[in-house]
């Protein structure tokens, strides 16, 4: 019988620094074409925890391209705010699949998207980035992805 595989989703600090080693060294060795020795004595960690770790950690948005994603955006209710994070998502390319604003409350909004990212998409990571500093986003959560 097939062991049962729980995953979790945790903020960068949260994760050991051994782990985060091994999404560097598995950078190096895609995007730079350096051996598992090499990438593994540049970020500092040993082949064995290479070897060990490797499938168990990725980063979350490195599969996103053609992917649909849900995510939740908190925004204070001051007009503009809404379009320039809609300004955002049209910048990187993104189709909004679904889209629904909760009734403010306190002068605060939740927002949530359905979103489509194309293949020739530049890093979700950084459209993620770019509408967590439009002025009046209070935080961006990934719920899901397909």
């Amino acid at each position: 019988m097939a062991e049962k595989v729980t995953y979790y989703v945790l903020n960068e600090r949260a994760v050991p620094d051994v782990l985060l080693k091994v999404v560097a060294a598995k950078k190096l060795i895609k995007e730079k074409d350096y051996s598992v020795q090499e990438a593994t004595e540049m970020v500092g960690i040993s082949r064995s925890s290479f070897y060990k770790y490797r499938e168990d950690i990725k980063p979350f948005h490195e599969d996103t391209k053609g992917k649909t994603v849900n995510m939740v955006i908190q925004l204070t209710d001051e007009p503009g705010i809404l379009s320039r994070v809609l300004d955002e998502i049209a910048h990187f390319g993104v189709n909004i699949l679904t889209i629904h604003q909760s009734v403010p409350v306190d002068g605060s909004a939740t927002l949530t998207l359905s979103v489509k990212v194309p293949e020739t998409s530049e890093n979700f990571s950084d459209l993620v980035s770019a509408i967590e500093n439009v002025e009046g986003v209070h935080y961006v959560k990934n719920l899901a992805r397909e």
